[in-house]
């Protein structure tokens, strides 16, 4: 959060981007065009535009968020909210079979939105290309920036809906209406891989200004794409390969981070979720948001907007983003610290009884504990809108107090100015592991999982009661050598990425780069279906619910151009 990001012209509000009726077509409203701005001054505002673009989805239609696509959708949150028809699309999500086509809240609204911010880039790249180095000098710097942009929302995009129509700056709007979504998997990762190593290629490892893209926030990008990437699908999702040439990419872009000394972990992982501490050590790249900005509402980010405790005195709405059972489960630990891998979920967790990993109280509220590092206003089930529906956990990774600096309420909606995370040290960490171990090298990913372990033990000095005492029995120890198999390596890796990003929108999307969401959601469905029944019918189906529906809407606007997923 902060209240300026860089200097922001007034011909950028000119440029803000409102509804559109095909997003393909999508040229950025107001009474400027590219074709408009011939100075360095007015250009880089549209630079700047196309940064503010990233930002700019809705609560309906997110595309920074991924609360609904990556946890409803997997087994660490609840829909939530008002009932199963409260916002029914996400109900039918979280059902994976209910998902059509022609949802147009989220599957299409969605896509429409990632599309303004990639149409924000190649209007700015066409711009900048009018310019010289000698009118310019920042010209290079700008278009690596923008590359970098356009590459983040056609990332977003790839992992949500697979087979994407990907176009540059060069292509004319008549051309973009015969770009079909067919190209191969291998091609559509390459050609977004193309612009974050342009970004790599011609950004500084560091920048005037925070908010920008630089040399090492490209390098991280890069190395998230090339992990999704080795895990090579077939047309039916299906992974079939892992390819260590990739991985070995993974390793030495994640290297080139760490060994900048640049980054570092937070002591507390609380750090990561306040914005007295954004910006700091573990941010890679953010998305900025803005408070006090001389503007009714800020740049504010409202993306999660729904997910307040609905009956907090200080929120009032609206009780969305619930934390499952099995989530909760997930945080228990044995006497040595260490998950229960295997019995976790037999059971309802009994936190009064049971050792739990601290990162539980980070991520969840739960009645008569710390929320929100507040002491003074324990969670109280009294908070949760319909826990005959959805149980009485909530989230809270992404809430702010109502007393914090950052917190703005317009209407019934919940805003912040906290920045929002798009990669972070904890996740290079991660990243790094993970390839290691499936290169058969998992002894070098044991240190780099414990320093997330000890991380986690170190990060309850902000969960005590207001007597001193903790809510939990916290007890998390990292793992020793002694049968540190590549197997069960591999296992320990996929428990701490949903621990350590849990609620943030990582799991749905990690399970099928790995190619077990099938056999995970439906047996979380299995158990889960008894425990909440509005969940009986939900069936998670291979080769079709891995990805979201090309909407109805973009097929119908290019004449079938466009071909559908698989199954839909």
């Amino acid at each position: 959060m902060k209240n300026k990001i860089f200097s922001i012209l007034a011909l950028t509000g000119l440029l803000f981007l409102g509804s559109c009726t095909d997003s393909l077509d999508y040229t950025p409203t107001g009474v400027l065009s590219s074709s408009d701005l011939t100075s360095p001054t007015a250009i880089d505002g549209l630079v700047t535009s196309a940064y503010a673009a990233i930002g700019n989805g809705d609560m309906i239609g997110p595309i920074y968020s991924d609360w609904v696509y990556g946890s409803v959708r997997s087994d660490d949150t609840y829909k939530g909210g008002g009932g199963t028809g409260d916002v029914g699309e996400i109900d039918a999500l979280e059902h994976y079979n209910l998902t059509t086509p022609t949802m147009g809240a989220f599957v299409t609204r969605t896509w429409q939105n990632l599309f303004k911010s990639i149409s924000r880039c190649n209007v700015a790249l066409r711009a900048v290309n009018t310019l010289n180095e000698t009118e310019f000098p920042a010209k290079k710097i700008r278009l690596a920036e923008l590359r970098f942009l356009r590459g983040h929302s056609y990332f977003i995009m790839k992992k949500l809906y697979k087979n994407i129509p990907i176009f540059d700056e060069t292509v004319s709007d008549e051309e973009i209406l015969k770009v079909s979504n067919t190209l191969s998997n291998e091609e559509s990762w390459n050609k977004i891989a193309a612009d974050f190593q342009f970004a790599i290629d011609n950004l500084p490892e560091t920048q005037p200004e925070l908010a920008r893209a630089n040399k090492l926030s490209a390098q991280a990008y890069l190395a998230k794409l090339r992990l999704y990437q080795a895990y090579e699908q077939d047309d039916n999702h299906k992974v079939t390969n892992i390819n260590k040439t990739r991985l070995q990419e993974v390793v030495t872009l994640t290297q080139a981070v760490i060994s900048s000394g640049k980054f570092s972990l937070h002591a507390d992982i609380a750090n990561n979720f306040l914005p007295e501490t954004e910006n700091g050590p573990e941010s890679v790249f953010a998305i900025q948001f803005t408070i006090n900005d001389g503007t009714t509402a800020g740049r504010m980010s409202f993306e999660d907007g729904l997910n307040y405790s609905h009956g907090a005195p200080q929120y009032g709405c609206c009780g969305f983003h619930a934390g499952s059972q099995n989530l909760v489960n997930a945080h228990t630990t044995n006497a040595d610290g260490l998950p229960n891998f295997d019995t976790f979920n037999d059971n309802i967790a009994d936190l009064s009884a049971q050792s739990v990993d601290p990162r539980l109280d980070h991520t969840v509220g739960i009645d008569g504990h710390v929320y929100k590092y507040d002491n003074t206003a324990l969670f109280s089930n009294s908070w949760v809108r319909d826990p005959g529906v959805y149980g009485n956990f909530h989230t809270m990774r992404f809430q702010q107090l109502a007393s914090s600096g950052s917190y703005f309420k317009l209407g019934p909606f919940m805003g912040t100015a906290k920045n929002y995370d798009i990669i972070r040290y904890d996740d290079i960490l991660l990243m790094q592991a993970e390839a290691y171990i499936q290169l058969g090298e998992q002894d070098k990913a044991l240190p780099l999982i414990n320093q997330i372990r000890d991380r986690a033990a170190q990060s309850t000095g902000k969960l005590k009661k207001l007597d001193g005492t903790f809510a939990a029995t916290y007890n998390v120890k990292p793992y020793t050598s002694a049968g540190w198999t590549k197997d069960f390596a591999f296992k320990a890796l996929i428990w701490e990425r949903r621990l350590e990003f849990a609620t943030e929108g990582h799991r749905f999307f990690d399970l099928v780069r790995w190619g077990i969401a099938e056999q995970t959601l439906n047996a979380y469905i299995e158990k889960e279906k008894v425990r909440r029944p509005y969940l009986a019918t939900a069936k998670f189906t291979a080769g079709r619910d891995e990805y979201l529906p090309i909407p109805q809407a973009e097929i119908t606007f290019t004449n079938g151009l466009y071909k559908q997923n698989p199954g839909f």
